[in-house]
């Protein structure tokens, strides 16, 4: 047979037949599927003790080893694989194009319905129908949502992850593994050079009554089933790119274990300001790698991490009066001013902008910030004014803080993180002066508030802002 693969994975769950499916693939010559070879508690099939010379207990320390003993057997050899088997092989499979890779799928509401009645009933295989052991079950729409949902995250990682290896999957529905045909094709994908002799007859459909004689509340399942967004109409869409977690932003106390995660645009310096503050006779810790912070935190193990966040409207225009206004980014500046229309004076005049012109301006930033957080713009998104959300998904890479702040109680919190590691804490130095030349309580109008809340969509929702109100100033 062709070698175009080494390995071959099924993905697969609980109740989609994959073990008809793997009993169909074991009748075509030179392919051998071993199970459930990496389900932790069992090696390829319960009461199973070693698989290819390799025991439950070494497969446990070391599971490379087992799969390097599939790929050295004879022919094709391959196992299925459940979101809840042993994750240290995930990444190994997934990265490996020389593994070929098999995504089974299923009705979920069928997959569940069929592991509520074999959980109920014990049956997990059934070779003859005579055998068959029946029951009826009770839909549960909270459990259904949380199997939907776990159902949902895998095949969602195992799409990303071949989108980034450029690979490709065989997928098989539940029904097709009972069409010939289609296990041919299967058979021709992963390089075999027979056909299918036929359907597997060692196993047999356990349950092939239809939905409403196996649910006993069939009518709550369906009204349950009617509340779910099917569509996801209700999501909000995010084509803002992934941020990296910028650990060279993040800033240490001189002594005490608190770690500050900024948010660009944001009270930054007054924070800094407390941190000094909290130990007086020492230099603040700065400029981390990866290695360095986590040689910090491993020095410091009741750590607090923490970062604060400032209302949108408020941040936005920090960002567009520092960044673009000021002249800071200067070739940004006139890609806005040029490109994207943006009523910006030289910066020389900016001093004699008046507040209509200001405000004009700013509303274009307002309007552009909309399609460029959207990705609908040739411009790069700069943390100054990257939504939050995205920042914050950002130090998840690498961390995530263990308190998320609002400034406009900053005071309270930072009194409470001081608490936290058994400090006294100072007191909050002045914030930062609003940037020149108007205070943004002048500048603001409903037309701007309602341009930045769309903009801003993901930090509404995710944070709960509400709309900006000149007591929300910085004093």
């Amino acid at each position: 047979m062709s070698r175009r693969f080494d390995l071959f994975v099924i993905f697969a769950e609980m109740r989609t037949g994959s073990n008809l499916l793997e009993a169909s693939l074991n009748g075509v010559p030179g392919l051998t599927c071993h199970g459930e070879a990496f389900n932790p508690h069992f090696i390829g099939h319960p009461k199973a003790e070693t698989m290819l010379g390799v025991t439950l207990a070494e497969r446990a320390e070391d599971p490379g080893a087992l799969l390097a003993a599939m790929r050295a057997a004879p022919g094709l050899n391959g196992f299925r694989f459940f979101h809840d088997h042993d994750p240290r092989v995930l990444d190994d499979v997934l990265d490996d194009p020389r593994c070929a890779k098999v995504i089974l799928t299923r009705n979920p509401v069928e997959s569940y319905v069929s592991l509520k009645i074999a959980r109920q009933t014990g049956q997990w295989k059934l070779g003859d129908a005579r055998h068959q052991k029946t029951s009826q079950v009770l839909f549960e729409a909270e459990e259904f949502t949380d199997h939907l949902a776990g159902l949902q995250a895998f095949q969602v990682q195992l799409q990303r992850a071949l989108q980034l290896g450029g690979q490709t999957a065989f997928y098989v529905d539940y029904e097709d593994i009972q069409d010939v045909a289609v296990l041919n094709g299967l058979g021709r994908f992963l390089g075999a050079e027979g056909g299918v002799p036929g359907l597997a007859t060692s196993l047999v459909k356990q349950n092939p009554e239809p939905l409403d004689s196996k649910v006993a509340n069939f009518g709550a399942m369906e009204a349950a089933l009617a509340r779910l967004d099917r569509f996801n109409l209700t999501r909000t869409p995010n084509f803002e790119p992934r941020r990296g977690p910028a650990v060279p932003s993040f800033v240490a106390a001189a002594r005490a274990p608190l770690l500050f995660m900024p948010v660009k645009a944001g009270p930054v310096a007054q924070v800094l300001g407390w941190l000094a503050a909290l130990d007086e006779d020492g230099a603040l810790q700065a400029e981390f790698t990866r290695k360095s912070l986590r040689q910090w935190l491993r020095a410091h193990p009741l750590h607090r991490s923490f970062t604060v966040l400032r209302h949108p409207v408020r941040r936005a225009h920090e960002a567009f009066c520092t960044c673009i206004l000021n002249g800071r980014y200067t070739d940004l500046r006139e890609v806005l001013r040029k490109t994207y229309k943006l009523p910006l004076p030289p910066v020389a005049r900016v001093a004699q902008m008046d507040l209509a012109a200001h405000r004009a301006a700013f509303a274009a930033f307002a309007r552009f910030l909309k399609g460029h957080l959207a990705g609908q713009t040739s411009v790069r998104i700069d943390a100054a004014w990257a939504s939050q959300a995205a920042v914050l998904q950002g130090f998840a890479q690498f961390a995530l803080p263990d308190i998320i702040m609002r400034e406009d109680r900053l005071a309270e919190d930072l009194a409470h993180l001081a608490a936290s590691v058994g400090r006294p804490a100072p007191a909050l130095p002045a914030a930062e002066p609003e940037p020149a030349p108007f205070a943004l309580a002048e500048v603001m109008t409903g037309e701007i508030e309602a341009l930045l809340r769309e903009a801003y969509q993901r930090d509404y929702i995710a944070f709960g802002f509400g709309d900006w109100q000149p007591s929300l100033a910085v004093t």
